[in-house]
């Protein structure tokens, strides 16, 4: 029996574009969710979306923490950032201005999420596992490639883009006994540009850079 698994991450407090992703992926009945991480840091709605990828884990789906939801959760940049020396000023105020939008209990829910956060092992695990499919984020590139016997699924961002196109992402991985496994990219338009305005209108240090980089899906900074 045929295994239909959606994936999705780094959501980067987007809540227009997760959305246009949930309602563009239940077009295709998956029988799981999985969200790959980076859930808050840099979008204007990050309480929202956190509530919403909670009322989805409630409902089944697999939830992990991204890099950047351990800079919101406790400030702890050299954990967050480890291949940076200095942290910049409108990385951390991006954080704490996140963290600031969350009650008690949806920072506790942020800190005990599980986590892998360290990206200069990928290859080591990769060649260490069994698995026939990976599935992974953090680089903002949508991307279905094969290494070795392995597939490699990485759904891109689905609230901030850097490969040139601002729509949302998001993956469907089947998996079906002996076949082959499969894995399709999806790009739902969303309102980028409304999004990028309430980016604006926050004020925080670097928030031109990022409502450039949601408007266009490419990294601006």
């Amino acid at each position: 029996m045929a295994i239909r698994l959606a994936v999705l991450g780094d959501i980067h407090g987007n809540l227009a574009a997760l959305e246009a992703a949930l309602k563009d992926l239940q077009r295709h009945k998956p029988d799981r969710i999985a969200i790959t991480g980076d859930l808050l840091l840099h979008g204007p709605r990050p309480a929202e979306v956190l509530r919403r990828v909670r009322d989805l884990e409630s409902q089944g789906a697999l939830v992990i923490q991204g890099n950047t939801d351990v800079a919101v959760a406790d400030f702890d940049y050299s954990a967050a950032f480890p291949w940076q020396e200095d942290v910049p000023a409108s990385q951390r105020a991006a954080a704490e201005w996140a963290h600031d939008q969350l009650a008690d209990d949806e920072l506790l829910y942020l800190q005990r999420l599980p986590a892998d956060l360290d990206p200069a092992v990928t290859v080591e695990r990769v060649t260490r596992t069994d698995a026939r499919v990976i599935v992974c984020g953090h680089t903002h590139v949508a991307d279905v490639r094969e290494l070795g016997h392995r597939m490699i699924c990485n759904p891109g961002s689905c609230g901030y883009a850097f490969d040139g196109d601002p729509a949302a992402c998001w993956a469907l991985v089947t998996l079906d006994g002996d076949a082959e496994p499969t894995a399709e990219l999806f790009r739902p338009m969303y309102d980028a540009q409304s999004v990028a305005e309430e980016i604006s209108q926050r004020g925080l240090t670097g928030d031109v850079y990022r409502a450039a980089t949601v408007r266009t899906g490419r990294l601006v900074r």
